[in-house]
């Protein structure tokens, strides 16, 4: 039999992760699972392509507010209501998004997974790189990866 004990669905707030936020809870609850919740903050120097035009100063204090707002937006999840009895662990970290998913996923022993895709095709994907994907293709553990629209098996 399976044993999920640690569920992690990494969130970047946005509605795309919300559909895996809902997965993540459902599986929590039915397995009894201990529900992590992750999000990462972009190193701000990977995001400014002219990084170097900016201080140091300048940069780390603009990090320092998205980890803040972050902070702030991760207590609030999962939504009023939900509550397995387990503890939730929530963090929030910074830098390249993939890698601290995959290195929170390693050194917490996660057993599943929970990711919102954004859904991009085409140029946008070739261009934009997919997070979701590199996620799958490194992932320490299985991969359930929730597409923002279509078919839910999650009761409302």
């Amino acid at each position: 039999m399976i044993q999920l004990r640690k569920i992690l669905v990494p969130t970047d707030f946005s509605e795309f992760s919300q559909p895996a936020l809902t997965y993540g809870c459902a599986i929590a609850a039915r397995f009894d699972a201990q529900l992590h919740l992750l999000h990462v903050v972009p190193d701000p120097a990977m995001l400014v392509p002219e990084s170097h035009a900016f201080s140091v100063e300048a940069m780390q204090a603009q990090s320092a507010a998205l980890v803040a707002d972050a902070r702030q937006q991760i207590e609030q999840l999962p939504p009023d209501g939900w509550d397995n009895g387990q503890p939730i662990a929530r963090e929030v970290r910074t830098g390249a998004v993939f890698l601290e998913i995959i290195g929170y996923a390693r050194e917490h022993e996660i057993d599943l997974l929970v990711i919102g895709t954004h859904g991009r095709t085409g140029l946008m994907h070739v261009l934009m790189g997919s997070v979701a994907e590199k996620i799958v293709r490194k992932s320490p553990c299985p991969v359930l990866t929730v597409k923002p629209k279509g078919h839910q098996f999650v009761m409302p």
